[in-house]
């Protein structure tokens, strides 16, 4: 299973985790999404659609940056 992580400065409350997870998930359906608030970043699982997932991610409005699993 694919891994896709992401750096998401502007991450710092569970509001945030929300926003993000929720807008993930109506950009592919059944993606699990871990949250770090500490490091700033996210996982996404059950994916290998990196466009689909990022769309997700701006979809909230906020910048991110992909690393490298």
């Amino acid at each position: 299973m694919a891994i896709l992580q992401y750096q998401v400065p502007d991450m710092s409350c569970d509001h945030c985790v929300r926003a993000l997870t929720g807008a993930i998930q109506e950009a592919v359906p059944g993606a699990q999404v871990q949250a770090d608030l500490a490091a700033h970043t996210l996982t996404v699982t059950g994916t290998t659609d990196a466009a689909a997932v990022e769309r997700g991610i701006a979809a909230a409005d906020y910048d991110f940056t992909r690393k490298e699993a």
